[in-house]
Parts: structure tokens; C-alpha cells; sequence
């Protein structure tokens, strides 16, 4: 199959849909060791960004693009927690570390473009790694500002841009020439793990990313570097009221 980026609109989305399943498998055990661990450092910033508000007596969360629900489990450890992805083997593996783990987490089927949800469900929305693989941005963004209750939050973690010059180098040969060499080696894709940095590349870096969410229409946009930069982390608040935060 050739590289999802080759394409546009609904065939892209299939073809990246496709891609996700065939490498889910290992997805969970080359997150951990392309990663060297740090994914989950990750993930901790982003629960933490959002735990003040999911430890409010009925808070709920939702995680979209939620793969093998590594982010779901994590918020689900303070609130109700809905996972959302369309890719169906990865929601399999989701849901038996689901069932391992026993928390108050529900994974489901569904497209970032369209959230099964009526407006102002939740409380907290996230999503980690997949915002980059939607075909609209700002689509999933807006439907992400829709479903959160006014004065909710979202958190998106995300690849970036390393914004330190020799870690930026350092990282981009790491990037480019080990990991998709590992990566395809162990799954068995002829392109997922090179698929990974050229959407990376492709992708708007830290600021761009905050003037999406702020045309979206969340208030309070900021984000934070993680690692250098080699991740970031964008947080937004849905108005209270239609004039403002």
C-alpha cells in the first residue's frame, strides 16, 4: 500500500486507517522503545494538565484518536473516561488492557470528524498522537470545542519541532534514518514508521497549531515544549460565554 500522505480526504483516511491496523500488533511495544520510555513522561503531562478538573465530582473525559488507549486508562484513574478511534484492531488491543486494569473506561468506534456525542458532553478532551493523522484539522478541532461543556478543557500531545539546534539535529537524523528503519523492521510495514516523521514534518509546528485552536474558537490557548520540543503540549479552554473566556 502506498504512503497514506500520497493522498487526500477519504482515501487518505482509509489508507491511514489501514496502516494503523496492520502495524497494531506492536504499536504498544515500539512506542516503548522507539520512545526509550519517554511517551509515557508524556502522557503524565498531559493527565496533569487536565486532573484539576476531572478530580470535580462528575467530570468525564474524552479521548480521541485513543488507538490502544495508553491517555484513556491514564485519565480514567481520575474520571469516567471515553476512548474514540475508527481504527477497530487497535481498540481491540485498547480493550483488553481495559479489562485488565478495571477502570471506569469505554472504548469505542468513531471518527474524529464527527464525535458520536451531543454538544457539551464532557468536561476534559484530549488526544495524543493522532490529531496529526486526521485529513480536516480543523474539523477535529471544532468538533472537539463542540462536545466540551463551556469552561472545558482540551489537551492535545503532539510530535513538533525541536526548537534547540543540536537537539533538533540530533533528533532529526534519529528520526528520519533509525527510527523508520526499526520501526518497519519489527511490524512488518513497508511505511508506517516512515510515514511517522514525514507527517511530523508536514504538520504545523507549535504556534500554527495554537492558531488553529484559537480559530476554533477556544480561549486561554497555550502550549508547552516537551523534550526539547520534540513533543508539544497545546491546551484551550471552551468560552463560558459566546464573548470570552
Amino acid at each position: 500500500m502506498e504512503n497514506p500522505l500520497a493522498f487526500q480526504g477519504a482515501e487518505k483516511a482509509r489508507r491511514i486507517q489501514a496502516m494503523f491496523a496492520g502495524i497494531a500488533p506492536t504499536y504498544d511495544q515500539l512506542n516503548r522503545w522507539l520512545s526509550l520510555n519517554i511517551d509515557q513522561y508524556w502522557r503524565r503531562a498531559a493527565v496533569q494538565e487536565v486532573a484539576e478538573m476531572l478530580r470535580r465530582s462528575g467530570a468525564m473525559a474524552l479521548d480521541v484518536c485513543c488507538g490502544t488507549a495508553d491517555l484513556t486508562l491514564e485519565l480514567g484513574r481520575l474520571a469516567p473516561t471515553i476512548g474514540v478511534d475508527f481504527c477497530q484492531p487497535m481498540l481491540v488491543r485498547g480493550l483488553a488492557k481495559v479489562h485488565r486494569n478495571g477502570l471506569p473506561v469505554c472504548l469505542l468506534a468513531g471518527d474524529a470528524l464527527a464525535l458520536p456525542f451531543p454538544d457539551a458532553a464532557f468536561d476534559v478532551v484530549t488526544v495524543a498522537f493522532g490529531i496529526r493523522n486526521v485529513v480536516d484539522l480543523d474539523r477535529a478541532l471544532a468538533e472537539m470545542h463542540r462536545v466540551l461543556k463551556p469552561g472545558g478543557k482540551a489537551a492535545i500531545l503532539e510530535f513538533s519541532h525541536p526548537v534547540i539546534p543540536g537537539l533538533k539535529w540530533l533528533f532529526g537524523l534519529y528520526f528520519t534514518q533509525i527510527l523508520p528503519w526499526i520501526g518497519n523492521a519489527v511490524s512488518r510495514s513497508g511505511y508506517a514508521y516512515t510515514y511517522l516523521p514525514a507527517s511530523v514534518q508536514f504538520f504545523p509546528d507549535q504556534a500554527t497549531l495554537a492558531n488553529h485552536l484559537t480559530a476554533a474558537g477556544f480561549c486561554d490557548v497555550r502550549w508547552r515544549n516537551l523534550s526539547g520540543g520534540i513533543v508539544a503540549l497545546h491546551t484551550g479552554q471552551k468560552p463560558r460565554m459566546a464573548d470570552g473566556c
